[in-house]
């Protein structure tokens, strides 16, 4: 894979560390807003965005989406 050496999600402009909000996500953890909200069981749940890990990764990495600098 080259020139994707920092493929991983904290290194992708769509990673939202989402803090503040009182979010129950550990220190290296934010959520992907690149795939949309999973549905919940129950239909007065609302969706929730994926969680993923800073050096998580996934196959929509392209050097085009990496974070604004």
């Amino acid at each position: 894979m080259a020139g994707t050496a920092n493929a991983s999600c904290e290194s992708c402009r769509f990673y939202d560390e989402h803090k503040g909000n009182g979010a129950a996500l550990k220190a290296d953890e934010g959520l992907c807003r690149f795939n949309p909200p999973i549905s919940q069981p129950g239909p007065d749940s609302k969706g929730l965005w994926p969680v993923v890990a800073t050096q998580d990764w996934c196959g929509h990495f392209t050097a085009e989406m990496t974070a604004a600098e």
